[in-house]
């Protein structure tokens, strides 16, 4: 029993736990209340209503807490189950509305006729309608949800991935490519650089900075990179100085060699 009030508080949780009522309770209450339609009666309307707004407004804690799940459970599922993820959570974001009005329509059946006696049996009716509908828009959604971790529940190929997780997925690649590319020596790297600190410079680059940090920060940059530059030539010239006392260590080498050569060559 500890263990089941401590899953209480994980949203998956109680996601999972309560999804049914706005699919399977609210298949359950509209055959009630079409049922009580058929035998005229009153109360049984009157409890079929309340069943159905508790049905319909059931669907809000439902969205919430797959919301506060959304990141944990796309972090469990594969590539094709967050697709589905994010499949379910625009259809339920986007119809959630369906049973808001129900649940306000099922209210209204319960408590108008008490002063419009006529309006009992128009408001029921349609109520029943609505109710049919949002029953078969909760069933849309609840069909992607099934699919984010059941691999035996995909009969079809994933959704099209959206927009916004394209973005963020190049957003990410970008970051990834960023971290794996290959070290660049310092001579190629930081041209660039100073090519990009110029091109900020100019009235046709970027954006000005608008605040005193972001120009201190702009500044301590192009002091970097103007060190940078200096220590690439100091690091050049000093190249070029061993270069150039190699050769004349050669030329210092092939003279000492000779004397022993002519030395051999006079006759004993």
């Amino acid at each position: 029993m500890d263990t089941f009030f401590k899953h209480l508080s994980d949203p998956e949780y109680m996601h999972v736990l309560l999804n049914p009522l706005p699919v399977y309770g609210l298949a359950i209450t509209v055959i009630g209340l079409a049922l009580a339609l058929i035998f005229r009666s009153r109360p049984a309307i009157i409890i079929a209503l309340a069943l159905v707004f508790i049905s319909g407004i059931s669907a809000w804690p439902v969205l919430s807490y797959g919301q506060a799940a959304y990141d944990r459970v796309k972090s469990m599922s594969d590539p094709a189950g967050e697709q589905w993820l994010d499949e379910h959570m625009a259809r339920g974001e986007k119809l959630i509305y369906a049973f808001y009005v129900l649940a306000g329509l099922a209210i209204a059946g319960m408590i108008v006729p008490i002063k419009w006696p006529r309006t009992a049996t128009p408001l029921a009716t349609t109520t029943l309608v609505l109710g049919f509908t949002t029953l078969g828009i909760g069933g849309w959604i609840s069909y992607a949800g099934g699919h984010v971790r059941h691999k035996e529940f995909r009969f079809e190929s994933p959704p099209p991935a959206r927009a916004e997780e394209h973005h963020h997925g190049d957003e990410q690649q970008a970051v990834d490519s960023h971290h794996h590319a290959p070290e660049e020596s310092p001579a190629e790297s930081a041209q660039p650089q100073m090519e990009r600190a110029d091109h900020d410079k100019t009235p046709n680059g970027a954006e000005q900075p608008k605040t005193e940090e972001e120009k201190k920060q702009l500044e301590a940059s192009r002091l970097q990179l103007e060190a940078s530059r200096l220590q690439l030539e100091a690091s050049r010239k000093q190249l070029e100085v061993s270069g150039g006392a190699s050769p004349s260590a050669s030329q210092s080498a092939s003279p000492s060699v000779s004397p022993e050569h002519k030395h051999d060559e006079h006759p004993r």
